[in-house]
């Protein structure tokens, strides 16, 4: 837990998963990142799915929802999901339920960041998890995510959104935008056109940034290290520089989603300039 002037932030372990080491990294050859990640028989890294709780001034915002319990076995096979972590027990290991939390942020709608957002009832049907939040996404990664083609649409899962939509639980979004009091979404373009970071922290004060699959992990710190799996990686370098130059000028707290065993850090400056971390922080 961390206390960042009246918001208090809580990481909570929506669960693991994992990918395809020579996807995460891009162009980086395997002979660098595997100096730093390890991989499986099938080329897969194991991922957290990190969500955060943050509560300020009486209002309990969630970020992420992680990959739901509703994957189908096929998928789950895939992606290397052996357990059935939601992020029902995260919240409740809290002290909340999800009828506790009255807003819902996801970064965009892929299956590993709103997968959390609906279940499946006992006759089979789905339902949102957290029916007294309004779930906060971007208009253009909403047009996106229920209009998918050919190279998006493994990611965008319908059964997640589908429902939301049809409780009137969503606000979308154009950019930057308050959601409660010192909380703010910002566009953070790349790894999708609609994609968003999440800003806590009052004006002038400290400030922590959770960024989603801009930067996904701490080795993702490096600039020209991004995913195949984004939609315009050179987007996404160009983002990622904007938001390091501030992060250093402000000293934010940056967090990762998707990191196994850093949640978050500070960055610096190494003697080439390049932008490092100098700090490793655990909420």
């Amino acid at each position: 837990m961390l206390q960042l002037g009246d918001a208090r932030l809580t990481m909570l372990d929506g669960g693991s998963f994992r990918l395809d080491g020579g996807a995460m990294h891009g162009v980086v050859p395997k002979t660098l990142w595997s100096k730093l990640v390890s991989c499986d028989a099938l080329n897969r890294c194991s991922y957290s799915t990190r969500c955060l709780l943050i509560e300020v001034g009486g209002r309990r915002v969630l970020v992420e929802t992680g990959n739901g319990d509703k994957l189908s076995p096929k998928l789950k096979e895939i992606y290397g999901i052996d357990h059935d972590r939601a992020i029902g027990p995260a919240l409740r290991e809290a002290g909340l339920s999800p009828d506790d939390v009255d807003t819902v942020v996801m970064t965009h709608l892929h299956f590993d960041h709103s997968g959390g957002t609906t279940r499946r009832t006992a006759s089979g049907a789905l339902a949102p998890v957290f029916k007294n939040a309004r779930h906060v996404v971007q208009r253009r990664e909403w047009e996106d995510a229920t209009h998918p083609h050919e190279r998006n649409r493994a990611s965008y899962l319908q059964d997640n959104i589908g429902p939301l939509r049809d409780a009137g639980l969503l606000q979308l979004v154009d950019g930057e935008t308050e959601i409660a009091p010192g909380v703010r979404v910002i566009s953070t373009p790349g790894h999708t056109a609609g994609h968003q970071s999440v800003l806590v922290g009052p004006e002038g004060g400290p400030k922590a940034l959770f960024l989603g699959d801009v930067v996904p992990t701490a080795v993702h710190v490096r600039l020209p290290w991004v995913m195949s799996y984004d939609l315009d990686p050179a987007r996404t370098v160009e983002t990622k520089r904007d938001l390091f130059t501030r992060a250093l000028a402000e000293d934010w707290l940056l967090l990762w989603g998707h990191d196994q065993d850093h949640m978050g850090g500070r960055l610096g400056v190494d003697k080439d300039g390049a932008f490092v971390i100098r700090e490793l922080v655990t909420i």
